[in-house]
């Protein structure tokens, strides 16, 4: 299997990443390297085995395309985009163009060289905005939704807040119609904040 991880020298992707090596991947990564930590995270990738490292940017279709036609990747995780919610608030077009513009980049080249590419998104909790109509318990582990103890499903109404939640609600959402359009295979996570070291 050859897989694609978009984003991946950030903490998700890197950690993904590492987990692919292990398992003996064929692995891609495709990183900007702009922010913090991502270039140690190369080099610590480095360090567990080989893999091809392309840097790009996702809002340079080009970029994409090439990386697309080039690798002809079976399955892709699109980790790639702008993550904070107060970098979308202090530059909201710039916000716009990583988290929307980048994801129809990859979309559109995937559609039109390597339509069977399994596309994995990282979405957010913040599509279904501030939840304050939920209770709440507080376990050991983490905090569960009295109403949903299984977690938020398909079924909850979006709610945008924020110009994240409303860039990677429409990154979201266009993962759904490029899946009902064109059959995409595509899978969209809408998880919250992720810490770890």
């Amino acid at each position: 299997m050859k897989l694609l991880i978009t984003g991946g020298c950030g903490f998700l992707g890197s950690n993904l990443a590492s987990f692919a090596l292990s398992q003996g991947i064929d692995l891609i990564v495709f990183d900007n390297l702009s922010r913090k930590g991502a270039t140690d995270n190369l080099h610590w990738l480095s360090s567990l085995g080989n893999f091809e490292f392309v840097h790009g940017d996702i809002r340079n279709k080009n970029d994409v395309t090439r990386l697309i036609t080039k690798y002809m990747p079976d399955s892709c995780f699109h980790l790639a985009g702008q993550v904070a919610m107060t970098t979308s608030i202090d530059n909201p077009c710039m916000d716009f163009e990583i988290n929307v513009g980048g994801t129809l980049n990859l979309l559109e080249a995937v559609r039109q060289y390597n339509s069977n590419c399994n596309i994995i998104y990282s979405s957010t909790n913040k599509v279904y905005g501030d939840l304050e109509q939920y209770k709440y318990n507080e376990t050991e582990t983490r905090y569960t939704c009295v109403d949903k103890p299984n977690g938020y499903d398909e079924s909850t109404q979006l709610d945008f807040h924020s110009p994240y939640g409303c860039s990677k609600g429409a990154a979201d959402q266009y993962m759904l119609d490029y899946a009902r359009i064109f059959g995409l295979n595509t899978v969209v996570f809408r998880h919250s904040s992720m810490y770890g070291g």
